[in-house]
């Protein structure tokens, strides 16, 4: 019986593991340990028992094994970018993949295979050379492995799909520590719940992707005084409705950073900051700003051409190990009276690390059939999230409730479920809601491929009591 209290490791069974485990294995105490269970969010200082740095395929199958005959609580660490730091456990077994950063272009046939250690700074700047893209979320520091397996929103997924749009194939080590290829043709099922499902299914030892030509895009910012906010949303957001799909754009309301191209009166106060990403001709993407800009003329304008990759770093920070907690939810129509509450949430805020985002939907993301994918909201707008940040040992009390107040205050303007990688909370009701209808197919897929339920350090879908031996109930129509 799996069960989610610590569990320590023996030093026999550690021993057990090492003979034929070619990458590291670390406990606490050991050099590297605490650098390996450093995650993205600074909120979880959690300690594994045992930290196995895989370095390849066979590596990951014996840390699969050894959890299950251990009955181990698993954590499955890829780029460690997890909100709600699933990436590391308190006790048990934290199998990372950090270190299998391969990867490999092949320029003629527009794909790219790529391992699950890869973030997605390393992996555009190797498919950048050569002109060519494929939608990867909105930062450069999130890992390749759990942006496509919550289905993975991006600059140019308006243009181009999700991030799980774009998966063509997964090698997948199941459960039961066996290799697996999920394709359309080969367990279609398995590569059905992988589109969106989160690591639910297994762990991803390489990726395969679709590749579309990026050679340079219309990138950066319209950026407006804080106390404009009122103004600007509302043209933003009319803007944006009836916007080319060329065109992926959001809003985020931040504090400004101390730094260029921020004047100094500027910087560290509230801005609105409209980032921008066109794939198309960059003259074309300027007229396209222009409406926007004759109706909310910016104050600060830094929309120009640039290469992808460069568009993928514009909003990294060096928050780092910073403490972080997020709540999100997705809209079909932005109101009058969400606006209001955006403004209202923001001059609330309780700490100048507070963030609150409107990040766009639609256009090829909606293309793709609801059922095609686990993927669940292709038919919204745009998602709202708010991004409560303090500093470490502050009491986080407050800044998590002023996130779960802004999302409270939204819930009037949304609709059930959520983006599941931009969540901090991941209760049973909540991942139901978030997947619908589908839910109780992907439990079927769960109890076929996890039934004892190993990977649960994820938004979970709790195993159906039985699989269908025959798998028909689970493969249905898979695009």
């Amino acid at each position: 019986m799996n069960v989610d209290w610590p569990t320590m490791v023996s030093p026999t069974a550690v021993k057990e593991l090492r003979t034929g485990f070619a990458g590291p294995l670390l406990t606490p105490g050991d050099p590297g340990y605490d650098q390996a269970r450093d995650v993205w969010n600074g909120g979880f200082d959690r300690r594994p028992a045992l930290i196995a740095r895989c370095t390849g395929v066979q590596d990951v199958a014996a840390a699969v094994r050894f959890a299950q005959r251990h009955d181990l609580l698993t954590a499955v660490r890829g780029g460690g970018h997890s909100i709600p730091g699933h990436s590391v456990c308190e006790g048990g077994l934290m199998i990372d993949l950090s270190p299998m950063k391969g990867m490999r272009v092949d320029v003629e046939g527009r794909t790219a295979q790529a391992q699950p250690g890869l973030k997605w700074g390393e992996f555009d700047r190797e498919t950048g050379a050569h002109g060519l893209a494929v939608p990867g979320g909105y930062v450069s520091t999130t890992g390749i492995a759990g942006l496509t397996l919550g289905g993975g929103i991006g600059w140019i997924s308006r243009k181009h799909g999700l991030t799980c749009d774009n998966l063509v194939s997964a090698d997948v080590v199941t459960a039961d520590g066996e290799l697996v290829r999920a394709d359309a043709e080969r367990n279609a099922d398995l590569f059905w719940g992988l589109r969106g499902g989160g690591g639910n299914f297994g762990v991803v030892t390489n990726f395969e992707y679709r590749l579309h030509e990026v050679p340079s895009v219309l990138g950066g910012a319209l950026i407006y005084g804080g106390e404009r906010a009122a103004e600007v949303l509302p043209a933003f957001r009319d803007f944006a409705s009836t916007a080319p799909r060329e065109l992926t754009c959001l809003v985020l309301m931040v504090n400004s950073p101390r730094h260029r191209p921020y004047p100094e009166d500027m910087q560290g106060q509230p801005v609105l900051f409209v980032g921008v990403c066109y794939a198309g001709p960059s003259e074309e993407g300027q007229r396209t700003l222009d409406e926007l800009r004759s109706v909310a003329a910016p104050d600060i304008d830094i929309a120009r051409e640039m290469s992808y990759v460069k568009v993928q770093d514009m909003l990294d920070d060096d928050g780092w190990g910073s403490p972080w907690y997020e709540k999100a939810a997705y809209t079909r129509e932005v109101t009058d009276s969400a606006l209001t509450t955006l403004v209202e949430r923001w001059n609330e805020r309780t700490s100048d690390r507070a963030q609150l985002y409107m990040q766009q939907m639609g256009g090829a993301i909606a293309d793709v059939d609801e059922e095609a994918t686990a993927f669940g909201g292709r038919d919204t707008e745009f998602v709202y999230m708010a991004l409560g940040g303090w500093e470490p040992g502050e009491d986080p009390t407050p800044h998590v409730e002023w996130s779960r107040g802004t999302w409270s205050a939204l819930r009037p303007d949304a609709v059930d479920g959520v983006y599941v990688n931009f969540d901090s909370d991941d209760d049973a009701g909540r991942v139901r809601a978030t997947y619908g209808d589908k839910y109780e197919r992907l439990r079927r897929l769960k109890a076929k491929y996890d039934p004892g339920n190993l990977f649960r350090l994820n938004q979970n879908i709790e195993p159906a009591a039985s699989a269908d031996p025959a798998g028909a109930a689970i493969s249905g129509s898979v695009g």
